[in-house]
């Protein structure tokens, strides 16, 4: 087996950070877009990258209860709002694209949370945390890893 690079250029990592930061400051609520990167995170089986958003998520004030029922969030009864729900659920459906498109009725229903420029901010979220994932797993960078 071939050793896998870490490297990352300089120019790249820049780039997302600065797609990640704008879409967090634009989505205007740290907590959710932490459950939301958390859940992308958790489908792409990205260590790094849970992590990370984990311990951010514990800064932001999520509740030790959403973190621990993230993963069955469609099961979890009240324990995630409607708007948290319908950014997890868009979350899902642009992560894991199985029928090529977002569901109208997913989009339907994260825009009846978020208004425009808010749910262009969470689809941008949620795009960023899948090119992190696809980068950091790709490259297996183990979690709490300084070198990436």
């Amino acid at each position: 087996m071939t050793a896998r690079t870490t490297a990352l250029d300089a120019g790249v990592r820049t780039a997302m950070q600065s797609v990640s930061a704008a879409a967090k400051r634009g989505l205007g609520d740290p907590a959710l877009a932490e459950l939301v990167q958390i859940r992308a995170s958790q489908l792409n089986h990205c260590a790094f990258c849970l992590d990370m958003h984990l311990t951010l998520a514990r800064k932001h004030g999520v509740r030790e209860r959403q973190l621990d029922l993230l993963a069955a969030w469609e099961e979890s009864g009240a324990e995630f709002d409607a708007r948290e729900r319908a950014a997890l659920a868009l979350t899902e459906a642009i992560t894991v694209l199985t029928d090529g498109f977002v569901p109208d009725d997913v989009h339907d229903e994260a825009a009846r949370h978020f208004d425009g420029p808010r749910l262009a901010h969470l689809i941008a979220l949620i795009t960023a945390i899948n090119g992190w994932n696809r980068l950091m797993v790709t490259r297996r960078i183990p979690p709490g890893s300084t070198d990436w």
